[in-house]
């Protein structure tokens, strides 16, 4: 076995120096034809040239090292496989440096530090609020996008964030992604079973980050014991490069350093901004900790939490405040204690506020690893190199999420249970099935993203509340703005979008007046995949994600009544709803003209009837979907009455918000409410029409999904087959309660 060794070690070594010849003839042969020869890689942090001869060559050079280090790494593996003993070196962030005799025979360049490919790399966050959550989301795009180690993200949030964030990654399903929440709140003011003093909540703070700003000091407290790094980042920040380089730094402290920040780009702590200005105390110019690393499990030997404190209520004294949260306190505990800071190169935080010198930290925009908007301006900041950094960002910003949920290569991740069982199910799907597209929509993951802007509605002890329920596709956006003038209430929406297309959204929301105006109405983003639209899936959505004991349930282009919020919350008291189990029917009719003007009121809704100017809802297309209603009834009737059950019944109804979900297998065109009526029925609710409630249907160009119907036999036969496989479905669940259905269905 050992002669095998050696005559393997022989034959490496001879590939290695044959390598190496050909290497420096090829370069050699380069350097004739540009006239110059290059000996030497290039090293971290220098420029590229503009010179595009310089460049090619460059890059033939960067490809030979790079074999040539390949064949390197498999000469080590067969030495170690000789002799266990032999130390390796440069395979881990965490090694120490390599012989001395053996780095005196390298370049000049500084040794690189790598990570093993598939090391746990940790990254905490604080974030709180609606606009934070929406903005570490571009974060994690930009880091999942260069990434390839698996991940552990760490979220310091309040409830709100929390809910978001929750959701998003539960529904994105990135492989080799972990993810933890440490409530913000106990860390305001901390938490003892009877009595302890408060984390953060005690310090004063002026930045626009609030008290969320504070939160880094207490990460030693808050993350795991166990856990002994992490790199610390705001959610302002945009990735370039692989996060496991900045990992890899942590490889480069000293035993005494125990921070790793970039200098201040700003002239703040200098004190010269404007007259009597008196920043905290700093080194120098100071750090920015928009990106910081931290070496944990050294802040808690020295004492971390003391040092910081005793160091705050120092300065607080004179300072009275701080000015940048919790980079006043670092900064000033570094003023005491320099050895405590590694110096990050400052491209890792290349600072884009005004009057900053963060174009220092680059000759090529292409040099740059981090770009910290940390301007309350943000994108309108002011820099010469502002569009790169503004086109870099969006990019990110309306990338296809989607496309980031690649599996790391050659690293085993434990998949969770609903991943499994998810690709169990999609394992089962038979491709031959002339429904298989059907089916496979139904078991597709969406992401979700709730409350994508401000929400503020606080739901009232109010037993007869009642909340708009709704979803819409980009196409169907031009009707908020009238739901909204015609619903005072609070509105549940779910939109299915791209990203590029939310982002649209975000500007038309934030322009709008009367959006703007609403902090009452939810918007809940269910991101694009596959070919069909996941009509009761967003519904589902929608529903789950109100607050309030009722909810109306009902499509994006029908206009309530003027005061039909007041007149449902009034029913519902009059009726003793919440003592008994029934489904409130708002009689539907339509338009055929885009421009109406809208009754306000039964009795000039019955004239406008009369005149031709409206009709009953689909009466000369669908009229079984609304005939039951009864709607000649509905002309003189001044109390509810109740209807009975027919088959493709479809009207829009008030119930209770644990009402049963939508069945979500019904996508795209037909049977997505007549199955949920069905089961409304099942469950015995009473159907009771409101003698003055109505809406109106408007008018608007048809979908994708009902001109497919209307043009495929196929699809209208899979429709056939999900019904079947719905009424069986059905009656397992309900017995032969449920045989009425099906008999209903083939009398037809």
């Amino acid at each position: 076995m050992l002669r095998s060794w050696r005559v393997k070690l022989k034959l490496l070594l001879a590939t290695v120096t044959l390598a190496i010849l050909l290497s420096w003839l090829y370069l050699f042969v380069g350097s004739l034809e540009y006239g110059r020869f290059l000996l030497l890689p290039p090293c971290l942090g220098e420029q590229p040239s503009r010179d595009v001869e310089r460049e090619a060559l460059a890059s033939r050079v960067r490809r030979v090292e790079e074999e040539n280090q390949q064949l390197r790494l498999r000469l080590g593996r067969v030495q170690a496989e000789g002799s266990d003993a032999r130390p390796q070196w440069g395979v881990s962030a965490e090694d120490g440096d390599p012989p001395e005799g053996e780095r005196n025979n390298r370049t000049a360049c500084p040794k690189q530090r790598t990570v093993h490919k598939c090391e746990l790399l940790h990254v905490a966050i604080v974030c709180a609020g609606h606009n934070a959550s929406r903005d570490v989301v571009t974060l994690v795009k930009s880091i999942l996008f260069h990434r390839k180690n698996p991940l552990h993200f760490h979220f310091i949030t309040d409830s709100v964030a929390h809910q978001i964030l929750q959701m998003l990654f539960q529904s994105w399903m990135v492989p080799s992604i972990h993810v933890s929440f440490y409530n913000a709140d106990d860390l305001k003011a901390g938490t003892c079973p009877l009595f302890c003093p408060p984390e953060v909540s005690w310090i004063p703070n002026k930045h626009y980050s609030g008290i969320y700003g504070l939160m880094k000091l207490t990460l030693t407290k808050a993350l795991p014991s166990n856990l002994s790094k992490v790199i610390v980042l705001d959610t302002d920040i945009t990735f370039a490069t692989d996060i496991a380089e900045l990992w890899a730094v942590f490889g480069k402290f000293s035993d005494k350093q125990v921070i790793g920040l970039v200098e201040n780009q700003s002239d703040w702590y200098l004190g010269n901004l404007w007259k009597n200005h008196k920043p905290w105390p700093a080194l120098g110019r100071g750090f920015n900790t928009g990106v910081i690393l931290l070496l944990l499990d050294r802040l808690r030997r020295l004492g971390w939490e003391q040092m910081w404190r005793l160091t705050a209520e120092r300065e607080l004294m004179s300072m009275l405040s701080t000015s940048l949260a919790d980079q006043d306190i670092f900064n000033a505990v570094i003023k005491q204690d320099p050895s405590l800071v590694y110096r990050l190169p400052c491209f890792w935080n290349v600072q884009l506020s005004d009057h900053t010198r963060s174009e220092q930290c680059y000759t090529e925009v292409s040099d740059l690893k981090v770009i910290h908007w940390n301007s309350p301006k943000k994108l309108r900041v002011k820099n010469k190199h502002v569009e790169f950094f503004r086109n870099l960002y969006l990019t990110f910003l309306e990338y296809d999420g989607n496309l980031l949920r690649r599996e790391l290569f050659g690293c085993a991740s434990l998949p969770s249970p609903p991943s499994n069982r998810l690709q169990q199910a999609l394992e089962e799907l038979d491709e031959d099935d002339p429904c298989y597209d059907f089916r496979r929509q139904h078991l597709t993951q969406h992401r979700v993203h709730l409350f994508f802007l401000q929400y503020e509605f606080l739901a009232l002890p109010d037993p007869t509340d009642v909340t708009l329920v709704a979803q819409l596709s980009m196409d169907r956006l031009q009707m908020l703005e009238a739901i909204c003038k015609h619903w005072a209430g609070p509105i549940s929406l779910a939109l299915y979008m791209s990203d590029a297309e939310a982002q649209q959204f975000l500007r038309y929301a934030q322009a709008s007046e009367v959006l703007s105006a609403r902090r009452n109405v939810a918007y809940h983003i269910v991101y694009k995949e596959g070919q069909f639209y996941p009509i009761n899936l967003l519904r589902n959505v929608a529903l789950a994600n109100t607050q309030t004991p009722y909810v109306f349930l009902t499509d994006i282009d029908f206009l309530p009544m003027y005061g039909l919020y007041d007149y449902l919350r009034n029913s519902i008291q009059q009726l003793e709803l919440p003592q008994r189990k029934a489904a409130l029917i708002v009689p539907a009719f339509e338009t055929l003209h885009y421009r109406l003007t809208f009754p306000k009121s039964k009795a000039e809704l019955l004239s406008m009837l009369d005149m031709g100017s409206l009709y009953t809802f689909r009466y000369h297309v669908w009229p079984k979907g609304h005939a039951p209603t009864d709607y000649a009834k509905w002309r003189t009737a001044t109390v509810p009455y109740r209807v009975a059950w027919q088959p493709d019944f479809e009207p829009y109804v008030v119930v209770r918000r644990d009402c049963p979900k939508y069945d979500q297998r019904f996508v795209g065109f037909g049977w997505n409410k007549v199955s949920h009526i069905m089961e409304l029925d099942a469950q015995e609710y009473e159907l009771l029409v409101l003698p003055n409630a109505f809406m109106i249907h408007m008018p608007h160009a048809p979908s994708f999904d009902i001109s497919k119907f209307r043009l495929s036999a196929g699809y209208r036969g899979c429709l056939q087959t999900l019904r079947e496989e719905f009424h069986q479905d059905l009656s397992r669940r309900y017995g032969a309660a449920a045989l009425k259905y099906l008999t209903a269905e083939r009398s037809l």
